[in-house]
């Protein structure tokens, strides 16, 4: 598949722009992603030194406690219980915390992670008005790049007319739209958010259950965008079309941008390299649910939702193929996994969806930490 760069959208907008002086559609050709002197991001962890022992994650002692209480998980690597319906999940610098979303209430909390003890309760940062009816709601968080100076949040969220994004201070205030105007419909709303470098942000949209909009390059339903300086105001690029229920899309901030998204005949994992060309990684025929993701210099881990697992995505670190069937870990333990992103203690953090998509216990949701597989350990698909 070829990557489509062929409109350009402001705020609101709901038409490819037109050119000012000629009248007809901005083609820019192939974005190009290489902007790896601008990037002010550190070093992805290799699921290769993960295996081999060479990172060294902080999983909690062994020993660790926790005291009987509701809504206090037994299981040490459990941040925080009881959430509703979980959309978004960010790890914040410090290593130890994160914030993230309620699908359905709009919260964004920040929890943190303790191995013996009560667990701190969480805190909410800011909670939106959104429209959680189908699989809308709020559904992704991506923080500024520059987050410890300016506490920026960017939120992608359903309302009532549209799918946008929200940039929110943790200061408070009120949100501040960012790109309107993404059509919404009775499902495929949720998005994904990532920052590749610091002045853009990629947005993936759901094809609202329509796949020819998806198809559509005057829609921006079913596409990759890329928003420059994101801002009040911004515009968006189409970086790619043909987009199903969004997964997640995640950068390793060098060479390689993964998407991943559900189609009527497979789940996909698809990788963009430096010179805008999409190829297709991998492909579940048998829908494992893929959902978010979080991208390391040598692969992917991706939130297996139906199939209740992380998976990582292993890529040849010349080629970057993905040429072996994905290693699942952390299978059945906390149930259904939408969230993923790779925190500071080595451990790959992700949330569940039970309260509303599975059979939930009375700890769900929950926010989990779960440590890479090491020394070989991880299975295939069955």
């Amino acid at each position: 598949m070829s990557l489509v760069a062929a409109g350009r959208f402001g705020v609101g907008a709901r038409r490819i722009v037109v050119g000012v002086l000629a009248g007809t559609l901005v083609f820019s050709g192939c974005a190009r992603f290489d902007d790896r002197a601008s990037t002010p991001f550190t070093t992805e962890p290799n699921w290769q030194d993960a295996e081999q022992g060479t990172t060294k994650p902080n999983p909690p002692s062994s020993t660790a406690k926790r005291p009987a209480a509701p809504c206090v998980d037994p299981d040490p690597l459990v941040v925080v219980s009881c959430l509703d319906t979980t959309g978004g999940l960010v790890t914040l610098p410090d290593g130890a915390s994160a914030l993230v979303g309620e699908r359905t209430t709009g919260r964004i909390l920040k929890v943190v992670a303790t191995d013996e003890g009560m667990p701190p309760a969480p805190i909410e940062v800011a909670r939106l008005d959104v429209d959680s009816s189908g699989d809308g709601g709020l559904t992704a968080l991506a923080l500024s790049p520059s987050y410890s100076e300016d506490g920026l949040i960017y939120a992608y969220i359903t309302t009532g007319g549209d799918n946008r994004v929200v940039r929110i201070s943790s200061d408070g205030g009120a949100p501040k739209p960012i790109l309107t105007g993404i059509p919404k419909g009775p499902t495929g709303n949720r998005g994904s958010l990532e920052f590749h470098t610091s002045d853009r942000m990629l947005v993936l949209t759901g094809d609202t259950g329509n796949p020819n909009a998806a198809n559509d390059n005057g829609s921006m339903a079913g596409k990759l965008l890329s928003v420059n300086s994101p801002a009040p105001g911004a515009t968006a690029d189409v970086v790619l079309a043909g987009i199903g229920v969004a997964g997640g899309v995640c950068s390793d901030h060098q060479d390689s941008i993964w998407v991943t998204d559900r189609t009527a005949t497979e789940d996909r994992l698809q990788r963009i390299g430096p010179d805008g060309t999409a190829i297709k990684a991998w492909s579940w025929p048998d829908h494992p649910g893929v959902a978010n993701c979080a991208a390391a210099t040598d692969g992917v881990a991706i939130a297996l939702t139906n199939q209740k697992a992380m998976a990582i995505a292993k890529a040849d670190k010349d080629t970057h193929a993905v040429t072996a069937a994905p290693s699942l870990f952390a299978q059945d333990k906390y149930g259904r996994l939408d969230g993923a992103a790779i925190g500071g203690d080595g451990n790959i953090w992700s949330s569940t969806v039970n309260k509303t998509d599975g059979q939930p216990n009375q700890y769900d949701d929950r926010v989990v930490r779960i440590p890479p597989p090491s020394n070989g350990q991880g299975s295939g698909p069955d």
